[in-house]
């Protein structure tokens, strides 16, 4: 009896889910917020009606997905969830925590085979890990064979921008990109158009106030700021801004590309060949990381590596707000709104919506219309780096699936995935979130209509430049196993506990040690799929550093500051 009655609840339960979704809910949808698109409403509604009909075997299905808490997630957690079920009949539990307790979860998923969510929005800095544990769907595969029936046909795979960052060493992808956002360079536009402030800069250091192309340019500002400047309008200035406190994101501080723009990795788009923006060596042509460490081939504890180490110490105490130096990342980047920073070298794009905030909101950077009164401009890079490098770091937060997961809890998730990625939905997700992952998108008429309003940012994903940040690539064998060694380390160059060239020794030589395990397991049973690590016999530092290309030895690091003009470096990228 009791069995009878659960059965009909369910029965109810799908015919109640099954007759609230359809093309009714996605024409208010369409009407009501998927404006603009890069779709005509008639597109829109053929793609809405693809996943109608596709979601019919899910209907009533209450799915969970995770993912990081940056507004884009916000927006899909708490607005496009809803949008989906009323469409498809398919309930989204879209759950937000932080960055490292998304990876911990996936690691756990990965460790365990327990299907903890149905899918994962994570960085694509995984995309060595899932190419080699291959617990992740290989989406290639997927899309052409088991998942065929819930792809989208128009979900036009080469329209996203950052699908070379989800690409194995295999040429599969394995990842979707739901949102991304680069790491670039910050700076008062208003301050350095002042013409008493450029007159007192060139009298000083001999040349123009402008965005720093070099770092030595950045550090000159930064001092002159922090030194000669000191107060504008009443208030005390700084020249820099960063942060410093030992915890996981000081981590990623570094392994977003730090090393590179410091010029320490080797030529290569999106990453160094055969030394990546870690530091870690994989010949040309092989998927077996050699090392880390110097002795080995790597520059983890090279030269650029240790001068970029000693520079973001020795600037952040420096030319930095007092407090700086205990900032997490969550704490630092709003900081900006108060309005007493000249420039940051390391910024990310994700931030646009809460810096083009109003005054009233407490934003002390825009004008009284709203403008802003800053600019975002490409990284300077220090005197290692080369043309041809990688100049910065790209987030690509992506949607995975795991093996593990039950096959059509996949397929429901799957769904939901290129639901929010998906054409009828992007331009809309986009001006909310400022997120670009589609070529589309970027080009649509709205956004260059918002583009003044933005601060660079437009004119940023619509230059060549863009393919000079990328995410962390396919020679980090496995993200979650090494990226914690690095906070660990480089906490105790800001703790005083040891110079930036002992850091960095334990730095490298700590992830030798976790790679030769990984090479043992993968040797013994086959771990990563024959392409974990094989390191090199160590030789002596010398060898390495006289060979061409990276690790590099020593050069001058003060080399003369060099600068650009903002709006001549705009018509560049506008051409």
């Amino acid at each position: 009896m009791f069995k009878q009655i659960a059965l009909a609840a369910t029965v109810a339960a799908l015919s109640s889910a099954s007759a609230l979704a359809g093309m009714n809910e996605a024409n208010k949808w369409i009407d009501d917020e998927f404006q603009p698109s890069s779709l005509s409403k008639a597109e829109q509604k053929k793609e809405m009606e693809w996943f109608i009909n596709a979601a019919k075997p899910f209907a009533g299905m209450e799915i969970n997905v995770l993912s990081e808490t940056i507004p884009t997630h916000e927006y899909e957690s708490k607005t496009l969830t809803r949008a989906f079920e009323e469409i498809t009949g398919i309930k989204v539990n879209h759950q937000l925590l932080g960055e490292g307790e998304v990876v911990q979860a996936v690691q756990t998923q990965m460790q365990t085979g327990r299907n903890l969510y149905d899918a994962y929005i994570n960085d694509s800095d995984l995309i060595g890990t899932h190419s080699r544990l291959q617990l992740a769907v290989n989406l290639s595969d997927w899309m052409s064979g088991e998942g065929k029936d819930v792809t989208n046909p128009m979900l036009d795979v080469d329209d996203f921008v950052g699908k070379s960052f989800t690409t194995g060493p295999d040429g599969k992808l394995y990842q979707l990109p739901d949102q991304q956002f680069a790491n670039l360079y910050w700076f008062r536009k208003d301050w350095f158009d002042r013409p008493d402030l450029q007159k007192k800069f060139k009298a000083k250091y001999g040349y123009d106030l402008g965005v720093p192309v070099n770092w030595s340019a950045y550090e000159d500002i930064a001092e002159f700021f922090s030194e000669d400047v000191k107060e504008i309008d009443g208030v005390r200035v700084y020249g820099h801004m960063d942060y410093g406190k030992r915890a996981p994101d000081l981590g990623w501080r570094m392994t977003d590309a730090w090393l590179s723009m410091a010029g320490a990795g080797s030529k290569g788009l999106p990453n160094g060949v055969p030394v990546d923006e870690w530091g870690i060596r994989m010949e040309e042509g092989t998927c077996n990381p050699v090392g880390a460490s110097v002795t080995r081939g790597g520059a983890a504890n090279g030269p650029a590596a240790v001068y970029a180490i000693r520079k973001w110490d020795e600037w952040l105490r420096k030319y930095a707000p007092p407090g700086a130096a205990s900032y997490d990342f969550y704490q630092s980047l709003p900081a900006l709104s108060q309005g007493n920073v000249a420039q940051q070298i390391f910024w990310y794009t994700a931030f646009t919506a809460s810096m083009v905030a109003p005054k009233s909101a407490g934003n002390n950077t825009v004008d009284d219309a709203g403008k802003p009164l800053w600019r975002m401009a490409p990284s300077p890079h220090g005197p290692y780096w080369e043309d041809g490098q990688k100049l910065g770091y790209q987030d690509a937060g992506s949607w995975t699936l795991f093996k593990s997961t039950p096959v059509d809890r996949r397929k429901a998730a799957w769904l939901y995935a290129q639901f929010v990625v998906s054409k009828t939905v992007d331009v809309k997700k986009s001006h909310v979130g400022l997120t670009f992952i589609r070529d589309s998108t970027i080009n649509h008429q709205s956004f260059t209509d918002r583009a003044p309003n933005l601060g660079g940012l437009v004119e940023f994903y619509r230059s060549p430049d863009r393919v000079m940040w990328s995410p962390t690539g396919i020679n980090v064998p496995d993200y979650p196993k090494l990226a914690q060694i690095w906070w660990q380390q480089i906490g105790d160059v800001n703790s005083g506990a040891f110079t930036p060239q002992q850091a960095m020794d334990r730095l490298a030589s700590e992830m030798d040690l976790v790679m030769s395990r990984m090479q043992a397991a993968d040797e013994k049973a086959g771990t990563y799929g024959g392409c974990g690590p094989r390191l090199n016999e160590e030789r002596e530092a010398s060898y390495w550093l006289n060979q061409p290309g990276s690790p590099k030895a020593k050069v001058n690091e003060k080399p003369k500051g060099q600068t650009v003009n903002y709006d001549e470096l705009i018509k560049r990228w506008s051409m």
